[in-house]
């Protein structure tokens, strides 16, 4: 039985040429889940200037519209056998609405194209995208880049540590999310660790060297990234240790490999993160293809 029962499709209905729409009905297909898609359409301000009646009259003209396009896309779905429900409504809260929707739908996965912001305005608001990373309870594919509908390769990226690591049931689920996406879509599994020795934690101690501490912890960190991988039975040739910073090595990785779709984790953000965005929340803005955050 597929993991995918029911997926949710985030849309907004004035960018009718998203790709979010192809890519989740090719995951539903792919899975034989159902497939909800909700066009949450932000209330416009210049509306209040209208006089009442005017102003219900073209906000009911507003959504018909988008709901006309949207049941001409739900029908086209339709016809490749796949199910669908549509609604049109408007968000004035687009962040808490979508959490909403997750609550009261119960779907399996949370579908959305990525939307794209200036550090500017990173750095003083928070993206929607970076909202829901944190707060969505169920996982979250963006879809990024212009590669495959369904993807051809995907590749799970873990965090490891020397010795017995709490990241360790994060990590499962992570790769079990990969490698089950990976089986529906028929597509290639890859595993990778980015691992960034900063010598700044490491000092000198019992004579060793600062590049004796270094390589061994390098070789600690890559024999527990080899037991991870032998876990799971990933090849040989798709387990990659790679080193650096992880938004710059994965985002290189993900471009000279041709990757479809990084699988990562999402942890909470406590203090300065907050307001700097975990590696997940930067990948976004990195890599040339979709994320699901696990």
């Amino acid at each position: 039985m597929s993991q995918y029962q029911r997926l949710l499709l985030i849309v907004d209905p004035t960018l009718r040429h998203s790709s979010a729409l192809t890519h989740a009905a090719a995951l539903a297909k792919a899975s034989g889940a159902s497939l909800h898609i909700a066009a949450l359409v932000p209330s416009f301000k210049w509306l209040r200037l209208l006089e009442e009646g005017d102003r219900e009259l073209a906000r009911k003209r507003y959504l018909q519209d988008h709901r006309d396009w949207l049941e001409v896309q739900a029908g086209n779905l339709r016809d490749r056998r796949i199910e669908v429900t549509v609604e049109v409504v408007w968000a004035d809260d687009m962040k808490q609405d979508i959490l909403d929707h997750v609550t009261e739908l119960q779907p399996d996965l949370l579908i959305k194209q990525i939307q794209y912001e200036s550090v500017l305005n990173r750095a003083f608001f928070t993206p929607l995208d970076w909202h829901l990373l944190r707060h969505c309870p169920i996982p979250v594919f963006l879809v990024g880049g212009s590669g495959f509908v369904l993807p051809r390769k995907v590749v799970a990226a873990v965090e490891v540590s020397a010795s017995e690591s709490v990241d360790n049931e994060l990590n499962e689920r992570i790769i079990k999310q990969a490698c089950s996406l990976a089986m529906q879509c028929n597509a290639q599994l890859h595993l990778l660790y980015a691992c960034d020795i900063s010598a700044a934690f490491l000092a000198d101690m019992g004579g060793l060297t600062l590049a004796d501490l270094t390589m061994a912890l390098r070789c600690d960190l890559e024999r527990s990234f080899l037991k991870l991988a032998s876990q799971f039975a990933v090849p040989s040739n798709r387990r990659h240790f790679i080193e650096g910073n992880p938004v710059t090595a994965l985002s290189k990785f993900a471009n000279d490999h041709h990757m479809d779709v990084i699988v990562m984790g999402r942890v909470q953000s406590h203090r300065v993160d907050k307001l700097l965005g975990s590696t997940t929340e930067h990948i976004l803005y990195q890599v040339p293809c979709c994320v699901l955050a696990v």
